[in-house]
């Protein structure tokens, strides 16, 4: 699940005042088959499963969209699309995937940047169409179905002045992207995504053969709920449902500006990273460098239009910037910076890192050069400010172990028309590998890398996702998937295998 602005430009398009996003299928209450949890004896046999939900076939009108993920550089044929309307769904499509024997994968926004979250000749259990929200404005608990989007999340909040972390863009999947950790414009004020993450509806594998319905939260199988805090996407069972402690917020800032060409990089940059992850906690900041230009975006929390200019004076001062600024609800300015999906190119290829010391003079002047030969306009290099309310932990912690960096990183490549198939395959090789030589090349100033961001290739991923939180995990997979049924490439193992 890909969390940030990096695929295309933020562009400060929403107005002061813009009215409220429309949310279909979004109500006030908790959705049917919201269930408390019904277990299953592991002695005992299952009914034979059937489908239920929406389900997509292959010979099905709507195969070939069901089947496409938001990255077209890969795609897969599976057997059957099971999106569900109710948890009763999952828990059937688990139990009909377990009898059968077949490969399952879960997907929520289909925004799995390996394409994970889709399986040849297997079943994908869709939660998609999971799209509720009760939100209780008193205690400031929200409880949401798994099928919202960011954008749905943001602006179901925003109309009741509350919010909770998200990333930045609005058609990735709120439950993808915080399982994995999640971070974006209101990372340094509210903490990681997860951080707000009290509680779960988790299917999981029963048994030889059956599924059953469990609950995690701070009383109720707590150890699952420390692991789905950033090492949850498809390891553990299918989250139908998700309960976060969220905050108040009744305006941002917003910030954006703009350098022409790469000329002022160097100061830019370093004036950024000294600046950024150490700023007043209220303040969220991006960087993006193209090839033809530098795009700085910041977000205050409950700030003026004169403090987000102040608290950013240092990196505006560098060169000539076009700045504009908006304040309003976040919500509508949220929705204001989204881009249209069609909009935006078919293929992308990333590679993610943290930062623990500030970028050398060196390492800075490698982002220019591989900048000026990037594969195509889409190509760029995006950076996230870290600090402030990231190096707390939540009570009961969370499996996210990149507390300390000072930012986050990621060359990226995006090229191809979307929706034509074969679209961009002339490129394709040039940018795989600009961006395994970029990667490459910057190994010496980055460690780790971010779950939501994998890469195939990737060596020792295990620590590079988890680090030290690696084997606690493999013995909480042990115990709530034991049988190691919630299985792709870089899934967690079981630590008795």
């Amino acid at each position: 699940m890909h969390d940030f602005s990096r695929r295309g430009l933020l562009r400060a398009t929403a107005a002061a005042g813009a009215g409220a996003v429309v949310l279909p299928g979004i109500t006030a209450a908790e959705a049917p088959g919201a269930s408390a949890a019904t277990g299953t004896a592991e002695s005992v046999k299952c009914k034979p499963a059937k489908l239920t939900g929406r389900i997509v076939r292959p010979d099905d009108p709507g195969y070939a969209d069901a089947s496409l993920g938001w990255d077209e550089l890969f795609v897969h044929y599976p057997l059957v699309i099971v999106y569900a309307q109710e948890t009763q769904d999952v828990v059937n499509a688990l139990t009909w995937a377990r009898q059968h024997d077949v490969a399952l994968r879960v997907r929520s926004g289909g925004h799995s940047l390996e394409g994970w979250s889709n399986v040849d000749n297997g079943i994908v259990i869709d939660v998609s169409e999971l799209k509720w929200a009760h939100i209780d404005t008193a205690s400031r608990i929200a409880t949401v179905g798994a099928g919202l989007s960011q954008l749905e999340a943001v602006t179901a909040l925003a109309e009741k002045d509350l919010a909770v972390t998200t990333g930045t863009e609005g058609t990735v999947g709120l439950s993808g992207a915080t399982l994995g950790g999640g971070f974006g414009f209101l990372t340094r004020y509210l903490g990681m995504a997860c951080d707000s993450l009290i509680g779960a509806e988790v299917v999981v594998a029963s048994g030889a053969e059956c599924a059953k319905v469990i609950k995690a939260d701070g009383k109720n199988n707590a150890d699952l709920l420390w692991a789905l805090r950033g090492a949850g996407n498809g390891n553990f069972g299918i989250v139908t449902s998700l309960t976060y402690k969220v905050a108040p917020l009744k305006s941002v800032a917003y910030l954006q500006a703009t350098w022409d060409g790469l000329g002022d990089l160097q100061g830019v940059f370093d004036t950024w990273q000294r600046t950024a992850p150490v700023a007043d906690n209220r303040l969220g900041t991006q960087l993006e460098i193209h090839r033809g230009e530098i795009l700085l975006f910041g977000v205050l929390a409950e700030g003026s239009e004169a403090e987000a200019e102040e608290l950013l004076a240092p990196i505006l001062s560098v060169g000539n910037p076009q700045v504009s600024v908006q304040v309003g609800n976040w919500g509508d300015v949220y929705a204001g910076f989204q881009i249209p999906t069609a909009d935006e190119p078919a293929n992308w290829k990333f590679f993610s890192q943290f930062t623990t010391e500030p970028f050398p003079e060196k390492a800075i002047s490698l982002i220019a050069s591989f900048m000026q030969d990037a594969p195509s306009d889409d190509s760029n290099f995006f950076t996230q400010a870290f600090g402030g309310a990231v190096r707390r932990s939540p009570r009961g912690g969370t499996a996210f172990p990149h507390r300390d960096a000072l930012f986050y990183s990621e060359p990226g490549a995006g090229w191809g028309t979307r929706g034509q198939a074969g679209s961009g395959d002339e490129i394709t090789p040039q940018a795989q590998a600009w961006i395994a030589e970029f990667s490459q090349a910057l190994r010496p100033y980055v460690n780790g890398a971010y779950v939501n961001v994998p890469n195939i290739g990737m060596q020792d991923w295990e620590t590079a996702y988890w680090g030290s939180n690696f084997d606690r995990l493999r013995k909480i997979k042990a115990k709530y998937d034991p049988r190691n049924v919630f299985q792709y490439e870089q899934s967690i193992p079981p630590a008795s295998c």
